[in-house]
């Protein structure tokens, strides 16, 4: 079913027209937005626990109630993986929470971890016609993780209808948002789905580049459990490229592979000291912390714990990083950043509870070297004052350097968080693979299959870099697509 016969359907319901009766559009309009519970700044910082606490049955009945039930409804124009937003949200209002978590699952692997890091603003929520009201948006991230946790804490989680099995076995290479949405679809659809994992936990992205504070791994894990049930596979410690081979996966009967290995390889600035002790990448900062529990004092993976803490960068994941030194103890976690906050990638909503958190932001700053101390660790960065010139190719205005701006900064660990590249090591060990000069699988946009038949990419080895709900978008197109290649073999 495509949306617009998604739509007609749900225009349809009876019981929307009782909704209707109960509330005119002009009452439901006056309602103001809820607001996210959250925990007190002074308290989190000496933990990891969650910081946003989701909203209580009462507010999310009254905020779904706020929907207008528009005639065609925007909203999911800006969702990826095409949820039926205003179905889910009106049986939230009529009191259905698990008919709402069900209608979520209908078209999301994971409703529970797109309602807490899915930046709605830009997507779903952007095109809400309360927009054009001059009013703020029903809270549909909101919604969608409260439908979620409440079926989670019931006890009573769906698992979604599965065709018969057809006997087709398929392929996916990496656990990240985009593997498992492809896995997700096309265990619905009747395929044998594996998943290969180089690391040993399933998750990718959301295990190892998300903290706990934003996304909690016990929610995760019940969303891959919902997987495992569906029938879909996993296979950690296995390195596709090294472990097995393309070839391997087809003499073990594989007949389609997606390839969603994401983007783990690094950047670095290439500037002098960057080689110090002290000095490393987001990813590993990252990962030491949240994939291998280096925060914790029974734990074998070190990590350094630093008073003047400086993170390169403005992006989620450099506020991620931040926001986690400062939990590690830092007196001083400074986000250094080239631009002006404006300007800055991350979301609203991380670079607030930053500043609630007593994180310095270091903008219109650039690092244009590191200077060590006798042992060779880092002790100082010295950050080149900019101001913001012409726009660049991506409409920002482009940074530019203040001659002889130039201020002395003590560090003792700066974690570099200034993009990432594609892994290479899948791409470059299919032969005959057409990769872009940035190290991208290059594929059909609508169909997210390459240039060899039976594989198919998405997410971060595709896009260079993506959000989570992008990438699964990539996943649910792949799926589609890779069933109906199959079909007509």
């Amino acid at each position: 079913m495509d949306q617009k016969e998604m739509i007609k359907a749900m225009r349809s319901e009876p019981w929307r027209e009782e909704l209707r009766k109960a509330m005119k559009n002009k009452e439901r309009g006056e309602i103001p937005r809820v607001r996210m519970n959250e925990l007190d700044p002074a308290y989190r910082i000496t933990n990891n626990e969650e910081v946003s606490l989701g909203i209580t049955k009462e507010q999310a009945l009254v905020e779904a109630s706020r929907c207008l039930d528009c005639p065609d409804p925007s909203c999911m124009q800006g969702c990826p993986v095409s949820i039926n937003i205003p179905t889910f949200v009106k049986n939230i209002e009529r009191n259905e929470i698990l008919e709402a978590a069900k209608t979520l699952k209908m078209t999301s692997a994971l409703p529970a971890v797109c309602g807490r890091v899915c930046p709605q603003e830009k997507q779903c929520e952007s095109k809400c016609i309360y927009h054009k009201m001059g009013k703020e948006p029903v809270a549909i991230g909101y919604l969608e993780r409260f439908a979620a946790d409440f079926e989670r804490e019931s006890g009573n989680i769906a698992t979604p209808e599965l065709a018969p099995a057809n006997g087709k076995k398929i392929a996916v290479v990496g656990s990240g948002p985009a593997g498992l949405a492809f896995a997700g679809d096309m265990a619905k659809l009747g395929y044998s789905v594996t998943v290969f994992e180089a690391l040993h936990e399933i998750g990718g992205v959301l295990k190892y580049g998300i903290p706990e504070f934003r996304l909690p791994n016990t929610i995760v894990d019940v969303e891959i459990e919902v997987l495992r049930k569906m029938g879909v596979q996993f296979l950690t410690d296995c390195i596709i490229g090294k472990t097995l081979s393309y070839d391997d996966l087809h003499e073990m009967g594989f007949e389609g592979l997606f390839v969603a290995s994401g983007a783990g390889l690094p950047r670095f600035m290439n500037i002098e000291g960057e080689n110090l002790i002290g000095v490393m990448s987001a990813n590993e900062y990252l990962t030491r912390v949240n994939l291998m529990d280096a925060a914790n004092p029974e734990s074998d993976t070190p990590i350094l714990f630093g008073k003047n803490v400086a993170i390169i960068g403005g992006g989620n994941t450099a506020m991620d990083s931040v926001r986690t030194a400062r939990r590690l103890g830092a007196e001083r976690a400074m986000l250094v950043y080239r631009r002006s906050e404006e300007e800055m990638p991350a979301r609203l909503e991380e670079v607030h509870h930053a500043k609630e958190e007593g994180i310095e932001f270091l903008t219109l700053c650039n690092p244009v070297s590191y200077k060590g101390n006798e042992r060779g660790h880092v002790k100082t960065m010295m950050l080149q004052r900019m101001e913001l010139g012409e726009p660049d190719a991506s409409g920002r205005r482009s940074p530019v350097a203040i001659e002889g701006a130039i201020d002395e900064v003590p560090v003792d660990v700066v974690v570099v968080s200034v993009g990432v590249s594609p892994n290479p090591l899948v791409p470059s060990s299919i032969e005959g693979l057409n990769v872009s000069k940035w190290g991208t699988i290059i594929v059909n946009q609508d169909t997210m299959q390459s240039d060899i038949s039976d594989v198919f990419a998405g997410g971060d080895i595709v896009r260079g870099g993506a959000t989570v709900i992008l990438a699964m978008g990539d996943g649910r197109r792949a799926a589609a697509a890779m069933d109906e290649y199959l079909k007509t073999k």
